[in-house]
């Protein structure tokens, strides 16, 4: 009887543990590919070899360049974020405010390829814009293309978000302080200094570092709006030397020196930042309009249109010039759309597995990571869900021709390439799940788990009354992030997808280079409908998941859990 009882005891301590081994087996997953990724570049290279990279006068200039472009991208993105973002803020009611920061929202989705069709059919030399450009300088519109068309590109893709970021961390702020405000009638000033810059200086390092590293590590983007050999990045230097070149040494060495910039901006940026969420949309929201506002009279009205007008002008036109375009092309779409389709139904499948894959190993690390954290094993926890950013500072060249190099000897063609496709858009993935599924999690109030703990319930019971009815948007909302993500990856189909059988970015790239405009302009516009589709269904469909009542169990009911 005693040596049952011990087993049965053994049993509901493995049980309690089991998050701690998932955590670990995820970790140990994720981490162990990137590391042998970049140690089977490494193997390529030697001392000679790393000698001679920074002796080379041409990838020295590359990297001075890759710094260049993302420092001013990010001071550029950042610096006028800031005012969109206290300009929504102020102005919580006008016309076509919710689409606005729907448009927002879906900017870190938008597939690059798409971006760049639409920004070259606006501000091209023979773009929309092109005849206002002459008119104010007398001189032909090429500021497209070169260091200041990446700038460009890169504020499009960062400016909504950083803005829509910040304003979710000004609708976090405590209710009770903006009706005080709104009592005390603060100037402009005082709400900066008393309200609004304690959080801005919160949440701004994390921020910053996350914007430069999608800067910094940018590759559709340079590739394209380049112009040459003297703007190129460290990205493109790897593709380069991994495409054209076969250099795995240079290759590893590149990537080691943009491991090392990026790891040491993080650790600086997490040394002064809270760890706040990085993604949009995911958390509460306190509508500011509500408590009136004395900086948002007189001239602040026209400030605030104006940011906000720039805005729409700066996100607006290349999307619909994307669907003026695709509408052109629909007819020739139609007669020679055979290689659409496939196209379509290979990209929803590996886009399907990769936002699954990412979403599971997602919930392993933060689940372990939150059972490290109740133990008040802080180092511990932070460790672990660190190894779920790690692909944030790999570049997903290395970790896929890494995974190659490891399995070439069995890799074979066919599915299989598409496989490690697949693995590698899951890791690229990982760290936007992660972000949208940190703050459920980790928020769960604390009487509540105590009030768990004390009545034993565990496992699956835990799960249904504790945790699914706080995770059922954020796992719907994380999936399409995962999703479109992949959706719209094109570094690594590139490397390793078969032409004869395109994923839909790679045949949009395969018309462009064939000069195929119509074609490609349809191509664009079923890619963005499929994505925008895509994200719009399953954050609809997580809000109507079915959530458990807990009314008798929980205090406050099942709407406090909404």
């Amino acid at each position: 009887m005693a040596a049952r009882q011990h087993a049965l005891m053994r049993g509901v301590a493995l049980t309690r543990r089991a998050p701690l081994w998932l955590g670990g087996l995820a970790w140990l997953a994720v981490v162990g590919m990137g590391l042998a990724s970049l140690a089977a570049l490494l193997s390529r290279a030697t001392l000679a070899d790393a000698a001679a990279l920074w002796r080379d006068p041409y990838l020295m200039g590359v990297v001075r360049f890759t710094l260049t472009q993302a420092t001013l991208s990010t001071l550029a993105s950042v610096a006028l974020a800031l005012p969109v973002a206290i300009a929504l803020a102020r102005r919580p009611r006008f016309p076509g405010r919710r689409a606005l920061l729907r448009a927002m929202e879906l900017s870190l989705v938008v597939p690059t390829l798409i971006a760049l069709f639409g920004l070259v059919a606006v501000h091209g030399r023979q773009g929309w814009a092109a005849p206002l450009w002459r008119a104010l300088t007398g001189e032909p519109a090429g500021y497209l293309y070169g260091l200041s068309g990446i700038v460009l590109a890169h504020v499009f893709y960062n400016l909504p978000l950083t803005a829509r970021l910040l304003l979710q961390a000004l609708e976090r702020q405590p209710e009770p302080n903006w009706r005080l405000a709104a009592q005390l009638g603060l100037t402009r000033r005082a709400l900066w200094r008393a309200l609004e810059w304690p959080v801005i200086r919160r949440v701004l390092p994390r921020l910053a570092a996350l914007v430069f590293t999608l800067c910094f590590t940018s590759f559709a983007i340079v590739m394209t709006l380049g112009g040459g050999p003297r703007a190129t990045t460290l990205e493109v230097a790897l593709y380069q030397a991994l495409k054209f070149e076969g250099d795995l040494a240079q290759a590893a060495l590149l990537a080691l020196v943009q491991l090392i910039i990026c790891l040491s901006l993080w650790a600086l940026a997490l040394r002064h930042g809270d760890a706040t969420q990085l993604i949009a949309g995911s958390g509460r929201r306190m509508p500011l309009g509500r408590w009136w506002r004395r900086d948002a009279q007189g001239l602040s009205r026209y400030l605030d249109a104006a940011w906000l007008a720039g805005l729409a002008l700066l996100l607006l036109p290349p999307l619909a010039a994307v669907v003026v375009a695709g509408l052109g092309g629909v007819p020739e779409l139609l007669s020679r759309g055979s290689s659409l389709w496939p196209a379509m139904a290979l990209s929803l499948v590996m886009a399907s597995v990769a936002g699954i894959g990412a979403l599971l190993v997602a919930l392993m690390l933060l689940v372990g990571s939150a059972w490290l954290q109740r133990r008040e094993r802080g180092g511990t926890a932070a460790l672990m869900e660190g190894g779920g950013q790690l692909i944030l500072v790999i570049p997903a060249l290395v970790l896929g021709t890494g995974l190659f190099l490891l399995l070439r000897p069995s890799l074979g063609g066919g599915w299989q390439g598409y496989a490690l496709v697949v693995l590698v858009n899951a890791c690229m993935a990982l760290p936007f799940a992660m972000q949208v599924l940190r703050g459920t999690l980790f928020d769960v109030p604390v009487a509540q788990r105590r009030l768990a703990d004390q009545l034993g319930i565990h496992g699956v019971a835990r799960w249904r009354w504790l945790v699914w009815p706080r995770l059922r948007r954020p796992l719907g909302l994380a999936l399409a992030y995962a999703m479109t993500l992949s959706l719209g990856d094109f570094s690594v189909i590139a490397l390793f997808g078969s032409p004869s059988r395109p994923t839909l970015p790679m045949l949009l790239y395969q018309q462009l280079g064939g000069y195929r405009w119509q074609g490609a302009a349809a191509t664009a516009l079923v890619l963005l409908v499929v994505v925008v589709a895509v994200f719009s269904l399953l954050e609809r469909v997580s809000r109507r998941l079915p959530r458990y009542r807990q009314s008798l169990y929980w205090p406050g009911g099942a709407e406090s859990h909404a």
